[in-house]
């Protein structure tokens, strides 16, 4: 069992930075693969992005490629979403997630067998 808990979220100006922090709990953390997913309201959740086990493999959505980070620190159990340039789109609330196999990202929500209770992201215009 995985237990995630997200940090970082907040309200900044578009052309801001933020940056969000997902701690597993559990001492498998570094066989994990992980992603950053988010959802606004009426929306459906949606790929943000994964990195492997290895931090080797990193894949972004096209949305956010070039202006999101995602890295991890397997020592702390830790992984980060660094999000700069902000626009309004990306408005919503960010979930973190793991899921078992690890060694390859994945992009699909159904693939990851657990998840974090989220952080809200606001960015005004």
């Amino acid at each position: 069992q995985v237990h995630l808990v997200e940090s970082g979220g907040g309200l900044v100006q578009a052309g801001g930075s933020l940056r969000l922090s997902c701690v597993a709990s559990g001492r498998t953390f570094s066989t994990y693969g992980m992603g950053w997913f988010r959802q606004a309201p009426g929306k459906e959740r949606e790929f943000v992005a994964a990195i492997n086990w290895t931090g080797g493999t990193r894949n972004y959505a096209d949305s956010v490629k070039g202006r999101f980070t995602i890295s991890r620190d397997n020592a702390k159990n830790t992984v980060y979403l660094q999000m700069n340039s902000l626009r309004a789109e990306d408005t919503a609330v960010y979930y973190c997630a793991a899921e078992k196999t690890g060694w390859m990202t994945k992009s699909a929500p159904y693939e990851y067998e657990y998840w974090g209770q989220g952080t809200q992201v606001t960015i005004s215009s």
